[in-house]
């Protein structure tokens, strides 16, 4: 039997991480919400059924799945656009890629419908490079890609047709 003073924690090393490799999450998390901020005030919410993360070159990256649902706030922190999706990536600037049946809705009457968006963090716009169709009460919009604000309120759609209904 042997003790000795000195430092406990002189020989630990940190856990061993190098074997995961790219295509292994570090962890995973199930049941998920996560809070977007700005300055200490909510920006967001995000909702998933599964959470995995990855270290790649670029940074973490967080990939969801299960039932996505993002709520952003407007400035008086009240709800403004949801978009739900299959699956959900985000990234360590808080851009966010949603694809998969994605549906953006707003606090208006826009839903806008197709197989991919990102939402990019730093000019809080949402576009989009895939089919989209952007559905009012009295017009239908169909075309390939759109950009908008975050709250649908001003967008333009790229090689658009559309329908409108008038009474």
């Amino acid at each position: 039997m042997a003790s000795g003073c000195g430092d406990p924690h002189k020989d630990r090393r940190p856990p061993e991480t190098a074997f995961i490799g790219i295509h292994h999450p570090v962890q995973e998390s199930w049941t998920v919400r996560l809070t977007l901020t700005d300055s200490g005030i909510q920006r967001g919410v995000i909702e998933a059924g599964h959470q995995a993360e990855y270290r790649t070159n670029a940074g973490i990256e967080h990939q969801l799945d299960s039932g996505i649902k993002v709520t952003f706030f407007d400035i008086t922190g009240k709800p403004e656009t949801t978009i739900t999706a299959q699956k959900a990536v985000i990234h360590d600037n808080q851009d966010i890629e949603a694809e998969g049946n994605v549906v953006i809705t707003s606090s208006g009457p826009t839903v806008i419908k197709t197989e991919y968006v990102k939402r990019t963090n730093n000019d809080k716009m949402i576009r989009s490079n895939t089919f989209v169709t952007i559905v009012k009460p009295n017009e239908t919009i169909t075309g390939q890609g759109f950009e908008s604000d975050q709250a649908l309120k001003k967008y333009r759609i790229f090689r658009g047709s559309g329908k409108a209904f008038t009474k």
